[in-house]
């Protein structure tokens, strides 16, 4: 029997359940706070904006993967936070993520803040280097920015 298809979801802040948020916020901490040793900050207040679109895909209402879209000052947009769950690793899912994520995007300017071992997957998604690296978190990061 094959598995249950993959489905998108977007929706701003004031439209998340509360479950769904928890599920969506639970990704975020096990990958970037337990898994990659990273005590931040988790939740910066950027989650509520107005302009912010939070994106994720699910498989029989697991979430898999995530990213949330930001409008920064300017008209520019950011992408961020991008996981997938380590279970779900390895079948495409960061390239989906990323191809909605466009998507929603459309033709403005567009950064984000790779992790240095992720450049390549981003530059194929049109990003190119538009910084000095630098470490945050004990993590190497690359600025990158795909222009319209």
């Amino acid at each position: 029997m094959p598995s249950p298809p993959v489905e998108v979801r977007v929706a701003a802040f004031a439209d998340l359940d509360a479950r769904t948020f928890h599920d969506l916020l639970r990704l975020r901490i096990d990958v970037f706070v337990v898994e990659q040793a990273c005590p931040y900050p988790e939740l910066d207040g950027r989650d509520v904006e107005p302009g912010t679109r939070h994106l994720w895909l699910t498989r029989d209402g697991d979430v898999l993967a995530y990213l949330r879209i930001l409008a920064d000052p300017g008209g520019v947009t950011r992408i961020g936070r991008v996981v997938v769950a380590p279970a779900a690793r390895g079948g495409g899912l960061a390239g989906r993520l990323m191809t909605e994520a466009l998507a929603q995007v459309g033709d403005r300017p567009c950064v984000l803040e790779a992790q240095t071992h992720l450049v390549r997957f981003y530059a194929g998604h049109g990003f190119t280097v538009s910084g000095a690296d630098y470490v945050e978190d004990g993590i190497p990061h690359t600025p990158m920015r795909r222009d319209a």
